[in-house]
């Protein structure tokens, strides 16, 4: 593993890389439990899902929270930070800060799952609402730092977020590697902003990588076929997929997923919900909206899966009266 100099660790533009990947990966070793990679059936192959919605805040964001937050200086961490999230980077974070005696605040949507919203504030972080339609969430977390100080820890634009989400695909590709299987050759991730994929793509490398977004808020697919960063068309179009939802992605994140040539494929409400009943009815796991999303592209036949496909479930922070309407369908 390659050494970074501090001028590197505390250097906001410094690109992600494999070396910070594997960096991530050792830092959350110690930390965290592997989350397990689970067998799926699926056309009569097996898909490996990993199983991101059992992480302490019920989704993959405690990864990169982490390593962000203890890569702060002293200065820095005495400072606090600012982070910007649809609700689960906002407990990713709002969970690292409490255990290393971080303030953190956090912009969210007013329209957040209302479990989200409660969860990040019992982990002891403050919450600044914005309207997602109406206001800039990044703009709303750059007055808080020019009024209070503190280092912005964006949901994705971020390479050390970057590097903490794709310590995922160490972990998977090691599981993999102890089942006799080499890779993963395809993986399959959930996006919204991209971090958790261009984290995916730096840490394996040979992998081919698909990026599913849902219907409605698919700018990295678009963005990805035009060759430039596209926005989402209507800001107030209705989706269930909350942790997917953002307006466009970073030049950060697209200059990894293009380099790489990371497709995207967009899923739509119904295929969604099949996903997240099968999850529940064959791995017994409950996935949210956002969550199932990479497993509804595969289910729905719009990737087709190999003999060493990776499949991430990227978390479980869904209402429970929600995901019991969509069970019981």
């Amino acid at each position: 593993m390659t050494q970074q100099s501090p001028e590197a660790l505390i250097d906001p533009n410094r690109a992600p890389t494999l070396a910070g990947v594997e960096r991530a990966a050792a830092k959350v070793a110690t930390l965290l439990p592997q989350t397990p990679l689970l067998p799926l059936e699926v056309d009569g192959r097996t898909i490996w899902c990993k199983a991101e919605s059992l992480q302490p805040v019920g989704a993959f964001k405690i990864r990169g929270a982490w390593h962000r937050l203890t890569d702060l200086t002293a200065e820095q961490a005495a400072a606090g930070v600012v982070g910007v999230s649809s609700g689960n980077h906002a407990q990713g974070v709002a969970w690292a800060a409490r255990r290393l005696g971080i303030k953190a605040t956090i912009v969210m949507p007013s329209n957040a799952p209302a479990m989200k919203l409660a969860a990040t504030r019992r982990l002891g972080a403050e919450v600044v609402l914005y309207d997602r339609v109406t206001e800039s969430r990044d703009a709303v977390a750059a007055k808080l730092l020019e009024e209070r100080g503190g280092t912005l820890v964006h949901a994705y634009g971020d390479p050390w977020i970057i590097e903490g989400q794709g310590s995922a695909g160490i972990e998977a590709a090691a599981q993999m590697r102890a089942r006799g299987i080499e890779g993963p050759d395809r993986i399959v991730a959930c996006c919204g902003g991209g971090g958790l994929s261009a984290g995916l793509a730096l840490a394996c490398p040979d992998a081919e990588l698909i990026a599913v977004e849902p219907e409605g808020w698919d700018d990295v697919t678009r963005s990805l076929a035009a060759g430039e960063i596209l926005s989402v068309d209507d800001l107030a179009f209705p989706t269930e997929c909350d942790a997917l939802q953002t307006p466009e992605t970073r030049p950060i994140n697209f200059a990894v997923l293009r380099a790489r040539g990371v497709r995207g494929v967009v899923v739509t409400r119904s295929e969604v919900r099949d996903a997240m009943r099968l999850a529940f009815e064959k791995l017994h796991l409950v996935i949210e909206p956002g969550g199932a999303a990479a497993l509804a592209a595969v289910l729905a036949g719009k990737v087709t899966p190999t003999d060493a496909t990776l499949v991430t479930l990227s978390g479980g922070n869904v209402d429970p009266l929600k995901f019991a309407e969509i069970i019981g369908e």
